[in-house]
């Protein structure tokens, strides 16, 4: 009866699988660490010199720079006057011209500009484009007049008034409405009043006057007059005026306060 095979035996049969394996495991490792190929660095070189090419386009040629500056928008400030203030620098690369500081720079400078964009326009130019706040009242001081938008900004002094703006009036130092609400939300309750009145009748209006929080009269030409409280319910209380200077033309003094009950009187 022959014997089984040895320890020994066993362990030589099993060293030439153990080898195979470790050769096995070598080559894998060859494979995945493999050089890149020559194509792989071609397209490598191609994106570098691309991207150098791009950076010395737009910083270091002169295909890309500042040669002029338009604007746009104005209507009381000059095109010159935005330009010499927007200082941008002509002959710099057109991508590093930082437009942000140039907008800071001209709301800062005028506060007439109620919104500027500046725009990179390629491949040479740069476009300034002005939006001017508009006066929906004055405030008359000293001889001169203060202008005042539709968000109840003071923006612009001037020496004489712009045709078609309404004056407005604030007899409020004696009102519990001043202590209580103070002059800007009463001024703020004027430029509501104004910002809610039908264009026909907006033009007729020479003069708001505000004595307290729900007391704004506006004067309208010819010598009529309107009483129309407070702020609240003004879209209402336009049309409800807009019918009322229909139906009796001329009437002198219209009340339009309380809205379901309106009034009219006078000539």
């Amino acid at each position: 009866m022959a014997a089984g095979p040895t320890t020994a035996e066993k362990r030589g049969a099993s060293t030439p699988k153990e080898s195979s394996e470790g050769s096995s495991g070598a080559g894998a490792r060859n494979r995945t660490f493999r050089a890149p190929g020559t194509r792989a660095l071609l397209l490598a070189l191609a994106v570098l010199l691309l991207g150098a090419g791009g950076f010395w386009a737009l910083y270091g040629s002169s295909w890309f720079r500042v040669e002029q500056v338009r604007t746009s928008g104005t209507a009381v400030l000059t095109p010159r006057e935005i330009e010499a203030v927007a200082a941008v620098p002509m002959g710099a690369p057109l991508v590093g011209v930082d437009t942000e500081v140039i907008e800071a720079r001209l709301r800062e400078r005028f506060p007439r500009i109620g919104s500027v964009e500046v725009v990179r326009s390629w491949p040479h130019g740069i476009a300034l484009k002005v939006t001017e706040r508009k006066p929906v009242l004055l405030m008359e001081k000293g001889g001169k007049f203060i202008e005042v938008d539709t968000a109840g900004v003071r923006f612009a002094t001037v020496d004489t008034a712009p045709r078609g703006v309404p004056r407005l009036v604030l007899d409020s130092a004696s009102s519990p409405s001043l202590r209580r609400f103070g002059a800007d939300r009463l001024l703020g309750e004027a430029v509501r009043v104004r910002g809610e009145l039908p264009a026909e009748i907006a033009r007729d209006t020479r003069v708001v006057r505000v004595t307290s929080y729900d007391s704004v009269t506006l004067e309208l030409t010819g010598g009529r007059t309107v009483f129309w409280g407070s702020g609240e319910h003004g879209p209402v209380k336009a049309r409800v005026l807009a019918a009322l200077l229909k139906a009796t033309p001329k009437a002198g003094h219209f009340d339009v306060s309380a809205p379901t009950a309106p009034a009219s009187s006078g000539s």
